[in-house]
């Protein structure tokens, strides 16, 4: 995204802009109340979770019941691991298209019209008869997992860089959280219809709840909710208070190669939980020989986690930065994300009992929404004009590892669960210690996790390396110049001091 201030703006709009929270010169709030209602900051971050929420609610609807349809549909285990891949490599496209679509149109769109479109394939799902349809439907419902993009380009633009790692890993885990209520409450809404309707019909039936929700949210989204601190998209561009070029964000996102290794890094932490989601339940139920709804409940601890685990990871990233700077961000995502797997490779060890199987998952369940968490800290930073295509991008990473791993670990009937749990955490541990030592700011105060940063290098010099000279006279880049100066943030506590000190010596 990029923005351009108009005389117009600044003297008849943005002058007279006041706001219930303390802002910084983009109008962003400098703090993050996560029970606030506050218009416009916080309930846009109201709305945006929801929305995220309940796309997980829909697209993990599934897996609860699956013991119930795949004995209905007759099922194989390819059948079931083809519709699990298919539900998340789904979203791998319309991530990378909601991306642009909120740099060029705006977040509220972007969550609106997709929850309204994929809310009829939710409800299609009662319509299903064989492995081929619900594989296509499962893929078409996964779409609606694109909302995270906007959830996070949302919270980007509402909160200032001190705590938008905070708002986004808030934002983001109580949105994951929708995969553990689902496991929860699909079996009771299933078992509620079956005592009065035959299961056949009874699992279709409770696929209109969560195709209902989607209806409603996006409704209110679009009525209530606002895509910037200043207005809504729309009404800046005719007042000439934003321009956007979808494109030239677009070409900033995929041509800064930390925005690739970060996809591939997002790929073992979202992507893992992604996995988990899909086998965690019908593995419980094959493994230990539970019923349907203890299953589902033991599976849901996986998810519910992220009503603070997520949350976690982002305090974490904020807290270290504090200190450490960007290189304090990096270094815990490596260390949480390692943790994770760890856990996943103990899954296979803990195999012949529950009691030991349930504690390590406990402590799966947070270091995995801590790791993504501590991602989306890091994300908002690697390109201000490309922001939502960087987030959409990495954000597809993590569909794209998860869609990997279910077919190379969950899908083949020679390998057990079990056995797919341990080799996912050889690779996640693999490829997080190959990624992140590589993602490196030339920055004076940032850098690497092992090396230090430019120190003639500014925040200045690399964002606004995204505009050409043309664009720079034309004043597309004062917005993104505000944002680099907000970064400063980013070098921790010594490095900003030392700076601070510079400049006033320069004063005098």
């Amino acid at each position: 995204m990029s923005e351009k201030e108009s005389p117009k703006s600044s003297s008849s709009f943005s002058d007279i802009k006041t706001f219930n929270v303390p802002v910084d010169s983009e109008h962003k709030s400098k703090v993050f109340k996560p029970w606030s209602f506050q218009f416009p900051h916080h309930r846009s971050f109201q709305a945006s979770w929801v929305s995220f929420f309940l796309a997980f609610f829909a697209t993990f609807a599934v897996p609860p019941l699956l013991p119930v349809i795949r004995e209905n549909l007759d099922l194989t285990k390819t059948d079931v691991s083809g519709a699990a891949i298919s539900s998340v490599t789904g979203a791998i496209f319309s991530r990378l298209t909601l991306g642009l679509v909120c740099d060029t149109y705006g977040p509220r769109y972007g969550h609106a019209f997709l929850q309204l479109l994929t809310s009829a394939a939710t409800m299609c799902m009662a319509a299903v008869t064989n492995a081929g349809g619900f594989i296509v439907v499962r893929m078409v419902i996964g779409f609606s997992l694109a909302t995270f993009v906007s959830c996070q380009f949302w919270s980007s633009v509402m909160f200032n860089v001190k705590v938008v790692g905070s708002a986004n890993a808030f934002g983001a885990g109580w949105g994951n959280a929708g995969a553990g209520f689902t496991h929860l409450i699909m079996p009771f809404i299933y078992e509620g219809i079956n005592l009065h309707q035959p299961s056949f019909i009874a699992w279709r039936a409770a696929m209109f709840i969560p195709g209902s929700a989607q209806i409603i949210i996006g409704l209110i989204i679009l009525a209530f909710a606002q895509d910037l601190p200043d207005g809504q998209y729309s009404q800046l561009k005719k007042e000439g208070a934003l321009v956007t070029k979808g494109g030239k964000s677009t070409i900033a996102a995929y041509s800064n190669y930390r925005t690739w290794l970060m996809f591939l890094s997002y790929g073992y932490c979202f992507g893992v939980e992604l996995t988990v989601d899909n086998n965690i339940s019908p593995y419980l139920y094959d493994q230990f020989s539970l019923s349907l709804s203890t299953a589902s409940l033991l599976g849901a601890v996986f998810s519910l986690t992220n009503i603070f685990a997520r949350g976690l990871g982002g305090i974490l990233s904020d807290y270290v930065c504090k200190y450490f700077g960007m290189r304090g961000r990096l270094w815990a995502l490596w260390i949480v994300q390692v943790g994770g797997g760890i856990c996943s490779l103990l899954m296979f060890y803990a195999k012949s009992s529950l009691g030991l199987t349930m504690l390590v998952v406990a402590f799966w369940s947070i270091l995995v929404p801590m790791a993504c968490g501590a991602s989306y800290g890091i994300v908002p930073f690697i390109t201000k004009r490309g922001l939502g295509s960087a987030s959409g991008m990495v954000g597809a990473g993590g569909n794209t590892g998860a869609a990997i791993t279910q077919a190379i670990f969950f899908t083949s009937a020679s390998m057990t669960t079990a056995e797919g749990f341990k080799w996912m955490g050889v690779m996640i541990i693999a490829v997080t210690s190959v990624c992140l030592p590589l993602v490196h700011f030339p920055i004076a105060g940032w850098g690497s996790m092992f090396l230090k940063g430019n120190p003639q290098g500014s925040e200045e010099s690399y964002y606004l390396k995204d505009f050409s000279e043309e664009e720079i006279k034309q004043g597309l880049h004062l917005q993104v110049l505000k944002f680099a100066n907000e970064s400063r943030s980013q070098r921790g506590f010594k490095a900003a001091a030392e700076l601070e000190k510079q400049e006033s010596d320069m004063e005098v």
